[in-house]
């Protein structure tokens, strides 16, 4: 079964990473489905029947989006707040459609790896700025996964960094 990523980038052509994952992404398009929310809602009003619909059609999801401030996109917030909606997501009365479904963040940072640790420069480390998520999704009793997480794009953005960041959100779709 297809994957859908629904992508989440204000600025996709100023971050190079996420818009090369979206390229390597539709070379497959029997293993995924990517759903980009500006291009779907560049002013913002989102289809919430459209997108719960959507969501219904897939065991195993991931949201891809460039970490800005220590968190998401306003839209992809916007998003939760907007879809995962009581009677749909959650509540006594909604059956919990998104109930076992895999679900999975991948995270673009500029920051190095060792900036986001206990000890690093920002001292808190990713699973702990990511906990949000996490408490959001099994609010909604779905089967969160660790997330991809890939670093150091703002200071490096060589091509064998690159090329390092697509090989490696690759293999984890693979075994996602």
């Amino acid at each position: 079964m297809k994957t859908l990523i629904i992508v989440v980038h204000p600025h996709i052509t100023k971050s190079v990473i996420n818009k090369r994952w979206i390229e390597e992404l539709l070379k497959y398009p029997e293993k995924y489905t990517v759903h980009h929310l500006q291009e779907s809602y560049p002013e913002g009003n989102i289809d919430v029947l459209a997108e719960q619909r959507l969501v219904e059609q897939y065991d195993k999801i991931v949201f891809q989006f460039p970490f800005y401030w220590f968190n998401c996109p306003a839209l992809l917030k916007q998003w939760f707040d907007d879809v995962l909606t009581h009677g749909w997501a959650y509540g006594s009365q909604s059956g919990y459609r998104m109930q076992g479904k895999k679900i999975a963040l991948a995270i673009s940072l500029g920051l190095d790896e060792n900036d986001l640790k206990g000890t690093g420069k920002y001292k808190y480390a990713l699973q702990e700025l990511t906990r949000p998520f996490e408490l959001t999704f099994q609010y909604v009793k779905v089967n969160y996964q660790p997330p991809f997480a890939f670093y150091g794009i703002e200071h490096n953005i060589s091509e064998s960094h690159l090329a390092l960041g697509v090989k490696s959100y690759l293999e984890f779709l693979d075994k996602f």
